[in-house]
C-alpha cells in the first residue's frame, strides 16, 4: 500500500507530480494582507490570487488568516498543522486539477487573543485587512444601511470591534493609510463595510472617525467563484488517489471573477498582472452577479430540499427546477438589470447554468439553503421592486420566496442542515413561517427581510399568498408546472 504524506513545507518536493507546489521562498514573503474568515471560498478567491503573484516572483504580498469566531478553531488547527498550506482541488466533468497554495504565511487565532489582530491590523507593514464574514455577518441594516450596535456581530469582541480597535492603534501609532477589502456577496459591499466600522469605531471617538476618512479606504468589489463545504470525501480521494493527507483541502470550480473599485488608501496589489477586473464603477457587475447567480442559487435551493435533493446538479437535472431557474432568469431578473458594460448577459446567464449542472463540485443544497433571511433581501428582491416598478413580472421570485417559507415551515425541521445554519435571524424566521401555516401573509411581517413598500404592495402580497397556497393544496410540483404554463 502506497505510503500517504502529511501536508507540510518539508514533503512539497516529494508528492505526486500531479500536484502543483509552491516553489517560492514562503518565509521571504511579506505578511501585507491580513485576512479575517478563512472559509473555503477566501482560500479558492483571494488566497490563490495571491498565490499567484508569489508564483510569479513578486514576495510583496501574502496573507495572515486570522478568525474570530469559537467555530474557526477547527480550520486553525488544520491549518497550523501543514504550515498553513492547503491544496486547492479543481474540478470540472472531465479532469481535476491539484495546486498547493502557499500564500497563506501564518494564522491569528482572534478567538482566544483579539489583540494578537489588533496588533496585526496596527502594524505598518500590513496594507490590507480583507473579509469574508459571509453576508449576514455585517452589523448593518440591511435596508438602510445604518449600523447595528444591538447585532450579535457588533461590540468590541467582534471582528469589526477588533478592526475598529486596530485601527485605532494604527493612528496612534505609524498613521500609515490601510484598505479593508470585503470579499463577501453584498450589494456595495465596501460602504456597507465602512458603516460597521465606522459604528464601531465611534467608541474611541471623533480623531479616529477623521483619521478613517482620510487614510482608510473601502473598495468595493463583486467576487464570484462557487465553492462547496469540503467534506470528508474530498479528503479522502486526496488520500485514495494521490497519497496526499490535507486536513482541509478546497474544492472549486474552473470559473472565478473578481471585479474591485480602484480605490486603495496604501499599496495596491499588482492587479493587472492577474484576471481582476479593477474599475471605477463596480455596481453594474455587483447587480449582475448577485441578482443573477447568487438569487438563482437561492431560488433553486428551497424547491430542490423540499423535494429532498441533495446538489445542485442534481437538481438542475429535475426538468421542473431547470425550467424554472431558466424562467426565472429570462423572465424577471435579466430584464431588471442596469447595463454592464463589457459584459454579455446572455452568454453569463447560459453559463451560469453550466456551471450549476457540474458534477464534479457537487455543491451542497444544504448549504445554499443557509442563511435566507440574509441572502433574499440582497439578492431576490430588489429584482422583484424593480419588476413592480415596471409593472413586470414577479411570479416565480414570489414562488421562490414561497417555498423558503414552506421550508422553514415544514415538520420535522428540527435538526436538519439549515438549522444549523449560520443565520443570525432563524428563530425569527422560523416563528413567522409557523405563523403563515394561519395566515399566509404572516410571512412578510418578517420585517427585518421584508421592506414597508413590499409588504404593503398589494401584488406582491397577493403573488405570494398565491404560490404558497398553491404548494400546500396541490404541491410544489404541481405549482411549478402551472407557473411555467401561464
Amino acid at each position: 500500500m502506497p505510503t500517504v504524506t502529511s501536508l507540510s513545507n518539508n514533503v512539497l518536493n516529494d508528492l505526486d507530480q500531479a500536484i502543483i507546489v509552491p516553489h517560492y521562498d514562503r518565509s521571504a514573503l511579506r505578511p501585507s494582507i491580513v485576512h479575517i474568515g478563512v472559509g473555503g471560498f477566501h482560500r479558492a478567491h483571494l488566497a490563490t490570487y495571491v498565490d499567484e503573484l508569489c508564483r510569479a516572483g513578486n514576495t510583496s504580498w501574502a496573507i495572515v488568516g486570522a478568525g474570530t469566531q469559537p467555530s474557526d478553531k477547527a480550520v486553525a488547527d488544520a491549518l497550523d498543522s501543514q504550515d498553513r498550506l492547503y491544496t486547492l482541488m479543481v474540478r470540472d466533468d472531465e479532469r481535476t486539477d491539484l495546486h498547493v497554495v502557499g500564500s497563506i504565511v501564518d494564522y491569528v487565532r482572534a478567538f482566544d487573543q483579539p489583540q494578537l489582530l489588533v496588533d496585526r491590523i496596527a502594524d505598518a507593514t500590513t496594507q490590507i485587512v480583507s473579509l469574508t464574514v459571509t453576508e449576514g455577518g455585517y452589523p448593518v441594516d440591511d435596508q438602510d444601511g445604518a449600523y447595528l450596535a444591538t447585532s450579535k456581530n457588533a461590540g468590541p469582541t467582534s471582528a469589526f470591534g477588533i478592526l475598529a480597535q486596530g485601527l485605532e492603534e494604527r493612528r496612534l501609532n505609524s498613521r500609515a493609510p490601510i484598505t479593508i477589502l470585503s470579499c463577501d456577496n453584498i450589494m456595495s459591499n465596501g460602504d456597507v463595510t465602512q458603516a460597521a466600522i465606522n459604528g464601531e469605531a465611534a467608541r474611541f471617538g471623533e480623531e479616529l472617525l477623521s483619521w478613517i476618512e482620510t487614510s482608510v479606504a473601502f473598495p468595493n468589489s463583486m467576487v464570484d467563484r462557487i465553492t462547496p463545504a469540503t467534506t470528508p470525501a474530498h479528503i479522502a480521494w486526496l488520500r485514495e488517489h494521490h497519497q496526499l493527507d490535507d486536513k482541509w483541502p478546497v474544492v472549486t470550480e474552473p470559473f472565478r471573477q473578481w471585479v474591485i473599485e480602484d480605490r486603495f488608501a496604501g499599496e495596491r496589489p499588482p492587479l493587472e498582472e492577474l484576471d481582476i477586473l479593477v474599475t471605477d464603477d463596480v455596481e453594474p457587475y455587483e447587480i449582475m452577479k448577485l441578482r443573477l447567480l447568487n438569487a438563482s442559487h437561492s431560488c433553486l435551493a428551497y424547491p430542490a430540499a423540499l423535494f429532498g435533493i441533495e446538489h445542485v446538479h442534481t437538481a438542475l437535472e429535475d426538468a421542473d427546477i431547470d425550467r424554472f431557474v431558466r424562467e426565472l432568469l429570462a423572465e424577471e431578473a435579466v430584464p431588471a438589470l442596469p447595463d454592464v458594460p463589457g459584459i454579455d448577459i446572455d452568454a453569463y446567464v447560459a453559463s451560469l447554468t453550466t456551471r450549476f449542472a457540474n458534477p464534479a463540485i457537487a455543491d451542497q443544497i444544504a448549504r445554499l439553503c443557509q442563511d435566507g433571511s440574509s441572502k433574499f433581501p440582497k439578492f431576490l428582491l430588489p429584482t422583484i421592486e424593480a419588476q413592480l416598478a415596471m409593472d413586470g413580472p414577479i411570479d416565480r421570485s414570489t414562488l421562490a420566496l414561497a417555498s423558503w417559507c414552506e421550508y422553514l415551515a415544514q415538520d420535522g425541521i428540527e435538526g436538519s442542515a439549515i438549522t444549523a445554519a449560520p443565520d443570525p435571524r432563524m428563530t425569527a424566521a422560523a416563528s413567522f413561517a409557523a405563523a403563515s401555516l394561519r395566515n399566509p401573509s404572516a410571512f412578510l411581517e418578517f420585517d427585518d427581510v421584508f421592506p414597508a413598500s413590499l409588504a404593503t404592495s398589494d401584488r406582491f402580497v397577493q403573488s405570494f399568498t398565491t404560490s404558497l397556497g398553491s404548494i400546500r393544496a396541490v404541491g410544489l410540483r404541481a405549482t411549478l408546472i402551472e407557473i411555467a404554463n401561464r
